[in-house]
């Protein structure tokens, strides 16, 4: 069951790290893309209209850029607040329930110290975290379609 437990979490932290890195670097190569783009309105309307013009045009695409940025973040958090919870228990809940597990684990503590412990545990914490919001990723339907 440990082992089970071990290698689910190294695959979906595996997976969750390359999902981040590749969301990471679409985000900024966007970021990139966009500067560009605004840069190149920004000369032709200066160039067309003048400089009052060209400034007031790149505020108004910025203003509707993030009026439907927080339009999309309004949606999404209406959409997780409506969602029904879940009654099933994944793996690491059962595990993390085991008393083996848990014995283990204060066996772990006693061995290495409560002061080496801590930023281990802050890091496997981190970790659950990015596993269990990947696990309510996959489980919801897509309703994009």
């Amino acid at each position: 069951m440990l082992q089970k437990f071990m290698d689910d979490f190294r695959e979906s932290t595996g997976s969750a790290l390359r999902l981040t890195s590749l969301a990471i670097a679409v985000a900024v190569l966007l970021f990139v893309t966009t500067c560009f783009l605004c840069a190149a309105a920004f000369v032709f309307v200066l160039q067309k209209y003048g400089l009052l013009q060209a400034c007031f045009a790149g505020a108004g695409v910025f203003f509707v850029a993030t009026m439907l940025a927080a339009i999309a973040y309004m949606v999404r958090k209406k959409q997780i607040r409506e969602k029904p919870v879940e009654a099933a228990k994944s793996t690491m809940q059962a595990a993390l329930s085991d008393p083996m597990v848990l014995a283990a684990g204060l066996q772990i503590v006693r061995t290495i110290g409560l002061k080496r412990i801590v930023p281990i545990i802050a890091i496997g914490g981190i970790a659950l975290g990015l596993m269990a919001s990947r696990r309510q990723g996959d489980a919801e339907p897509s309703s994009e379609e």
